[in-house]
């Protein structure tokens, strides 16, 4: 079945819960996966309708980056046989950040994307549209001479699966700032004392996607300027 990941989504939670509390293999496509949905404002915007799924039980909820991540979750979907998944896809154009197509690194929950020649000075870690967002960024730090890695987490529940040497692999002992669409509810796991988010803080507005974006701080400069704020702070 197909729908909104918006508030829409809650008509379907009854029949989502009783597929996880039952372990069926049901798979649950959505849209509106964050505030990029246009000017129907926040009443179509899920800003706490991600945590919300995230928090059920035997559930996995995917948010994949592009086209590649994609049809890497709907893979993994149609594969599993201990609980239902729920891809969350976006309405507005997502940047393709990924090429190869042979290994399923969706499969792992989280995977570094790309990695700085050196030391991590930082990881940015997103999900959804906002990992083009992270690679955009990343791309302008390093003009300044800062090194960032860049880390997709697509499900956090395949994530927390994994082994901690694994997850501690992709995430590193550097300054991490998290970036979603959404409210941060769920990050603290992933992020330490110092760390940053990036989202919303409560709910959205009407407009395009890309004004959105810009008024709630969702843009390579606001990450930069967090980024250095962050590592001024860390180093001094």
């Amino acid at each position: 079945m197909r729908t909104r990941v918006s508030p829409f989504a809650d008509y379907e939670r009854p029949a989502m819960r009783m597929a996880a509390l039952m372990g069926l293999p049901a798979l649950f496509v959505f849209s509106h996966d964050g505030i990029g949905v246009g000017s129907n404002g926040p009443t179509h915007q899920p800003v706490e309708i991600l945590a919300s799924f995230r928090a059920m039980p035997n559930i996995r909820v995917f948010r994949p980056a592009d086209a590649v991540e994609t049809a890497e979750a709907w893979a993994i979907a149609l594969e599993a046989r201990d609980g239902p998944s729920l891809l969350a896809l976006s309405k507005q154009p997502a940047e393709q950040v990924r090429r190869e197509t042979g290994e399923n690194l969706t499969r792992r929950g989280a995977h570094v994307l790309s990695e700085p020649d050196g030391a991590r000075d930082l990881a940015l870690i997103a999900t959804g549209t906002e990992v083009g967002l992270a690679i955009r960024a990343e791309r302008a730090l390093a003009d300044q001479g800062l090194r960032a890695a860049v880390v997709s987490m697509p499900c956090r529940e395949l994530f927390a699966a994994e082994a901690e040497a694994y997850c501690a692999s992709v995430l590193g002992d550097a300054s991490r700032i998290a970036i979603e669409a959404a409210l941060s509810f769920g990050w603290e796991r992933w992020l330490r004392p110092g760390d940053r988010f990036i989202g919303m803080q409560g709910f959205g507005a009407s407009a395009r996607a890309e004004v959105l974006y810009a008024h709630f701080g969702l843009t390579v400069a606001s990450i930069v300027a967090q980024a250095r704020d962050a590592l001024g702070n860390s180093r001094s």
